[in-house]
């Protein structure tokens, strides 16, 4: 109670320099600045001029002015084409793929997904709120992602080095979600939807804008699903472990809260999930074809905003927040259960300036405080009550950043930003990001980038162990870093538009679990170097009669310095077209969508198939006021694929799902 007092009183002090400025603060509002810009679709946004940004620079630009490549996935564009999870809608980001070991989602960026991964490279922030927990720094993006869709209004996906103002885990990519306002939902919204599976899923949100400025949106939503009812594994084909043939164990389900309430210049805003899952792949050597295999993980947050607005384009942001995650993974080893948990709270304090300095210089400063003050993991045997892990850690890191965009003369830039994180751990680490930006018309630019990042070893890495039977700690570890030079050439028209990336990064310190020679246990160590290189484009076209099209192509390599050999799972080819065809007005619309992946190495160095499939939605809407229908198949052709998993697994790669479909009805009133 004490820690929550304090940061309660650092808080308030970071209001105090409000009347400082020698400036009126803007008459009270509910809506935050450039708010206005984030209730337009990206089609609205191309009608006015060239589509803005927020997370490159927290602060609303161009994004032709923007030191990133950047991708725009609007709301519409989510429920026109049926994604069903957050690495579903990534996926179809020019150079993003995904795995899914049939328990957990993982994402790969330009070439780098290494099968065991946890999802620390990539940050991810709802509404400026880091989601990444502080046990294993992962961020969760199949059904265990802590948001409905249907509550996103658009994502922006910046590609490259963020750590100059985000800090640690925005290595390769920094994902910023915003969600929809209560004014845009102006009652209630309610969703149910069924598909194959035995899949079942409810939702009811609620959202309005009162006439005193009272902003509210409540949504809450369950999921089910039965998942396969068998599953074939040739590594288990032998009649003690029922012919490879897991039968009625890929069980999911969960339930979600989120509820955002704002007025004047506060938001307050909430968030939390619970998901159970079965895992059907007797990972670790658990007992195969149990329903006692099974994961639970909950993520919960709840913050407190304060922004403000001065005459003179001076902003204040302030924010506290208290985040929660907790994992249990329940594992059978000959009939007795092995429980694994983990317990993650920390309390954040951030505050930040931004402002014009003499009509050249567009500035933001700021700082950030993290006190985890609870990273608990336990492994142990539920009959024997034989402890094979109790360890208990806290820790307070801190960061400090600057950024200037500066105006050289007509048409050209440049941006730098420089950030000091320390961690108790490992001590302080510097970090820049340099851009030179070149719009020879409004329309058009030319982008010349370079920055670092860094990643933190989680406490996962550094502590986990089970007293030597297999695992050990290493104490020592250090972060991770990157370096990226990249190439960006961005052209937006009214009908059409696109971007080319040239790219390069180059991987030191990489952390890697190894098998220790001395002692034939499993340790984390920073050994491995990786480097690479590729070029990604995208392009939008939109035709008459409101018809869109989205296509992207990545061709990248990743390579292993010391080796010379190409990473595992790290596809050579990326290939992705989404088209919306408006069959009667927009009233009905049709969404075919296809997906190619290249061959990828599986962790024995053979090469998984590379694949296309092909998914369709067709959205009914208008016929009926209020009305909405969405109908999805995934995987038309059925066709087989599988994806390279972690050593965990006795399987090198998983088969994924073959045709499935959904059908989802939204009512609004």
């Amino acid at each position: 109670m004490i820690r929550l007092q304090n940061f309660l009183l650092f808080f308030l002090l970071c209001l105090i320099p409000v009347p400082l400025f020698g400036s009126d603060p803007l008459p009270p509002s509910s809506e935050d600045p450039g708010a206005r810009w984030k209730r337009l679709t990206l089609e609205e946004l191309m009608e006015i001029e060239v589509a803005s940004v927020y997370g490159p620079s927290k602060f609303y630009q161009k994004v032709t002015e923007a030191p990133s490549s950047i991708t725009i996935i609007t709301g519409e564009e989510i429920r026109k084409f049926g994604w069903r999870t957050l690495a579903e809608v990534l996926r179809s980001i020019a150079g993003v793929f995904f795995t899914y070991d049939r328990t957990y989602s993982y994402l790969g960026v330009r070439g780098f997904g290494r099968p065991g991964d946890y999802n620390t490279r990539v940050l991810l922030l709802i509404d400026g709120q880091r989601i990444n927990e502080n046990i294993y720094e992962s961020l969760l993006l199949g059904n265990e992602f802590i948001l409905d869709l249907e509550l996103i209004d658009r994502i922006e996906f910046s590609r490259g080095p963020g750590s100059s103002l985000y800090g640690s885990n925005a290595f390769l990519a920094t994902v910023n979600i915003f969600t929809r306002r209560g004014r845009e939902l102006k009652g209630v919204e309610t969703e149910v939807s069924s598909g194959s599976q035995g899949t079942y899923k409810g939702r009811v949100t609620y959202g309005n804008l009162s006439p005193k400025g009272l902003e509210t949106v409540f949504s809450a939503s369950y999921y089910h699903s039965e998942g396969k009812g068998e599953l074939y594994f040739k590594e288990y084909d032998d009649p003690s472990t029922h012919f490879g043939i897991a039968s009625h164990v890929d069980q999911d389900r969960y339930g979600r809260l989120f509820a955002a309430l704002s007025f004047g210049d506060f938001i307050v805003q909430g968030a939390w999930n619970e998901r159970k899952k079965t895992v059907p792949t007797a990972s670790f050597g658990t007992d195969f074809n149990h329903p006692g295999n099974r994961v639970k993980d909950e993520r919960a947050y709840i913050n407190l905003k304060y922004r403000r607005l001065f005459f003179d384009g001076t902003e204040l942001f302030a924010r506290l927040s208290y985040d929660r995650y907790r994992y249990q993974g329940d594992y059978l080893y000959s009939g007795e259960m092995n429980k694994d948990y983990a317990l993650g709270e920390w309390l954040t304090l951030e505050s930040r300036l931004s402002g014009v300095f003499r009509e050249r210089h567009r500035w933001v400063a700021g700082w950030e405080f993290s006190d985890n003050f609870r990273q608990t993991q336990k492994n142990y045997y539920e009959e024997s009550g034989r402890v094979l892990l109790d360890d208990e850690r806290t820790g307070r890191n801190w960061g400090v950043y600057l950024q200037d965009e500066i105006s050289l003369g007509k048409g050209l830039l440049f941006n730098g930003g420089l950030r000091y994180d320390h961690y108790p751990s490992f001590g302080g680490t510097w970090h820049p990001r340099l851009a030179l930006i070149f719009r020879p018309m409004d329309r058009t630019g030319v982008k010349f980038l370079y920055g670092t990042a860094f990643r933190a070893p989680s406490v996962f890495e550094r502590y986990y162990h089970d007293q030597g039977i297999s695992a050990k700690p290493n104490p020592t570890l250090k972060p991770e870093k990157i370096s990226t030079y990249e190439g960006v050439v961005e052209q937006w028209e009214r009908y059409w538009g696109g971007r080319l990336s040239l790219y390069y990064y180059r991987i030191n310190d990489l952390i890697s679990q190894v098998l220790d020679p001395e002692d034939g246990l499993l340790v984390y160590k920073n050994i491995d170097r990786v480097v690479a290189k590729g070029v990604e484009t995208e392009w939008e076209w939109r035709g008459p009669r409101g018809v869109t099209a989205r296509f992207g192509y990545a061709y990248q390599r990743a390579e292993d310095r010391t080796t010379g050999q190409e990473l595992t799972n790290s596809p050579r080819h990326l290939a992705r077209l989404g088209v919306n065809i408006p069959l009667w007005g927009d009233k009905v619309c049709f969404s075919p969508e296809w997906s190619f992946l290249g061959p990828r190495k599986n962790p024995s160095g053979e090469k998984a198939e590379g694949f296309l499939i092909m998914n369709f939605t067709v959205l009914l809407q208008k016929v009926i006021p209020d009305l909405e229908i969405t109908a999805s198949v995934y995987n038309l052709g059925d066709r087989f694929y599988a994806d390279p998993v972690g050593a965990e697994h006795r399987q090198e790669c998983i088969a994924q799902d073959g045709r499935t479909f959904r059908l989802k009805i939204i009512y609004r009133f």
